[in-house]
């Protein structure tokens, strides 16, 4: 009897919200459907494209506008010396390399000093973008032909350091690179192709961004793709695939890219000029500087264009604890939240195009809200089943459309990019990366849901942001071993 009048109120809340909760599931899943579609027939192009790309070409063209490789650094000693070198050594006719010590305490900088043979000199910072640190020196290697700049400066944030970088960067594009992150040797000749091609209209392009635990690095370069062995980061192989990877590439077909992953990005010198650089304020810093970039643009009615390559490839170290892990999804969707409500008047805006019209509402209602009603549909469905409330026809209906159409799109997924790319040579990887989309439903998803909230909820009330630290293993230990992390 003590259930009665609980049960009561859940089958009358049920009742009003029941369809509800599945047509908001059968949509935000087929439109991920969607975005693979389009991302499929984007890949078609891009493979089809590959032989004729005139990379040699390119390479020894003259008229391919320079790079500069921008790179924080805070405390990085164990891997940054390989990922110096590997910088340093891409394959691109003209690029520089800029290093931005953000107040390390170890002995990072040293370590680029012995490496590199690093003096200091007197040269002084342009001031095209305002920082909170000045740089306390700057070196580059003796030899005079090396095309390596460290700069070194007090603690200011990434974002802080990354805008110094840009003042020091010489060359019309500027790409950000972490420091922990490893590219493929083609990877600058192909994010660049965009903005060789169309000088005017490009402004920004985004990258692959993959996971390299357990992957055999040598010499700054992955020589052999592998699956991580443990649970934690094989998941987060089937995210970045999924989300990182094809949904951009949707995205970019639909001319409504509004991400680039901080990780791996590209754009024009003169343009994150006008834009103030990155916000070291913001916690979804990336985002919210292609966010300013989109309105900047529009606002000034010129014609542009975001976009997002797949061939390029960053490899990047991904959390193997559940403890980082939450602290970096909580921060996301902190960023998230955040980004999106300062850039709340372009929801709906016909003045911001595409980008204003199906991108910025779409993260909203797909992106931010997603995990809130994901956690309240499953609990009460749930609950309603327990209680009797939920007839066991309903109870299997929300499961298919909620998280076996989920199973099924990151298959679909996983196929376009294996008929594409095949990065992943061994059948077991591939067997591997099949069984943990079908476990990722099961806890994983509604755990990083909670983290997600987690996030959200501490930006409501005003919590202070917690970075949190990642451990690292470096990529200099795997060359004896040839065993990458």
């Amino acid at each position: 009897m003590t259930l009665d009048p609980l049960r009561t109120g859940v089958e009358a809340f049920f009742g009003v919200i029941a369809l509800p909760i599945l047509i908001y599931f059968l949509v935000i899943n087929s439109s991920y459907l969607i975005l693979i579609v389009l991302s499929a027939l984007e890949f078609r192009r891009s493979v089809r494209r590959l032989p004729h790309a005139g990379r040699d070409e390119l390479l020894g063209s003259g008229l391919v506008p320079g790079v500069s490789v921008v790179t924080p650094m805070h405390n990085e000693e164990a891997g940054i010396r390989e990922a110096v070198r590997a910088m340093l050594s891409l394959h691109y006719p003209q690029h520089e390399v800029v290093v931005v010590d953000d107040g390390s305490t170890d002995g990072g900088f040293e370590a680029l000093r012995t490496a590199f043979d690093l003096v200091e000199v007197p040269r002084r910072m342009a001031q095209d973008l305002t920082v909170r640190e000045q740089a306390t020196s700057v070196h580059v290697p003796r030899d005079g032909r090396t095309r390596l700049t460290v700069v070194r400066k007090a603690n200011s944030g990434r974002s802080d350091s990354i805008n110094v970088g840009v003042n020091f960067a010489t060359e019309d594009l500027v790409v950000f690179v972490d420091s922990d992150s490893i590219l493929d040797a083609d990877a600058l000749l192909a994010i660049a192709r965009p903005f060789a091609d169309d000088p005017v209209r490009t402004v920004a392009a985004g990258g692959v961004i993959r996971v390299v635990n357990d992957c055999v690095v040598h010499s700054g370069r992955v020589t052999r793709v592998r699956m991580p062995r443990r649970f934690l980061p094989r998941v987060q192989v089937v995210e970045y695939l999924r989300a990182f990877h094809l949904g951009r590439s949707g995205w970019s077909r639909l001319k409504a890219l509004i991400l680039i992953s901080g990780a791996f990005g590209i754009f024009r010198r003169d343009v994150l000029v006008e834009v103030g650089g990155l916000d070291p304020d913001s916690i979804g810093e990336d985002f919210e500087l292609v966010m300013r970039v989109h309105r900047h643009m529009r606002r000034q009615r010129r014609d542009y264009a975001v976009k997002f390559i797949q061939e390029p490839i960053c490899w990047t170290e991904v959390p193997e604890t559940a403890g980082v892990l939450r602290k970096q999804r909580a921060r996301w969707h902190r960023g998230l939240w955040e980004t999106l409500w300062a850039y709340r008047g372009m929801t709906f805006n016909p003045r911001y195009g595409r980008v204003g019209l199906i991108a910025v509402p779409y993260y909203w209602f797909f992106e931010l809200f997603a995990p809130l009603l994901e956690l309240f549909g499953l609990i009460l469905v749930v609950a309603g089943w327990l209680l009797g409330v939920v007839d066991v026809g309903y109870f299997l209906l929300f499961m298919a459309v909620a998280y076996a159409y989920a199973i099924l799109v990151t298959l679909a997924a996983m196929t376009v990019e294996e008929l594409s790319f095949h990065k992943y040579p061994r059948w077991r990887d591939l067997l591997t990366t099949l069984w943990v989309a079908v476990l990722e439903n099961v806890g994983y998803r509604q755990l990083t849901a909670v983290w997600r909230l987690e996030g959200w909820w501490h930006s409501l009330i005003g919590r202070k942001q917690e970075w949190g630290t990642m451990t690292r293993t470096g990529f200099a230990t795997n060359q004896s071993s040839g065993e990458g992390q």
